[in-house]
């Protein structure tokens, strides 16, 4: 009997204990279990083209650090993290994106009224290669280094999430 009156207590407890742990995670910081693996295979058009845009291939090839940026038009958090990404360009980031199954003419309005930061500009029409790399939000930034995926970013990048986030493991792999 002393046992029934006990186990509300109990539940409280545990219950407690879960929203503790829970409320202390950072939701930003998902793990990727892509990292420090390398690309995986793919081949996208450039974006209202037939033509391959960008390749496995392409980031292997570069040499230094590039960043990778699944982004849409219709997504919201992208126009927030856009002005940021023309910083970046400016500071001489190579920057490539990815557009997710985005209709051309909306992609090339955004980045004609936006901003232009990429290299180049695919369209992962299907959703396929956005599968692949792990990306389950918009957008999400990739750092790449020597066609290895070296960190995953979700949601917009701002100035201090750059500084605090991306600048030591950008330095530490540049070493």
């Amino acid at each position: 009997m002393k046992l029934k009156a006990f186990f509300p207590f109990l539940i409280f407890c545990v219950i407690s204990i879960a929203l503790y742990v829970g409320l202390s995670l950072n939701p930003g910081e998902i793990p990727s279990e892509f990292i420090d693996d390398p690309i995986p295979e793919f081949s996208l058009p450039v974006v209202g083209g037939e033509e391959v845009g960008l390749t496995t291939a392409d980031l292997k090839n570069e040499e230094g650090v590039v960043l990778v940026n699944f982004f849409a038009s219709w997504c919201a958090p992208c126009y927030v993290e856009h002005p940021f990404l023309m910083e970046l360009q400016k500071r001489g980031y190579k920057i490539y994106g990815v557009a997710y199954k985005d209709k051309a003419h909306a992609t090339n309005r955004f980045l004609k009224e936006q901003g232009n930061p990429y290299f180049d500009t695919a369209a992962d029409n299907d959703g396929r290669v956005a599968i692949e790399w792990g990306v389950y939000g918009f957008p999400e930034t990739f750092i790449i280094k020597d066609g290895v995926i070296r960190h995953k970013h979700a949601g917009p990048i701002m100035e201090m999430q750059f500084e605090d986030e991306f600048m030591p493991i950008l330095e530490s792999i540049s070493k």
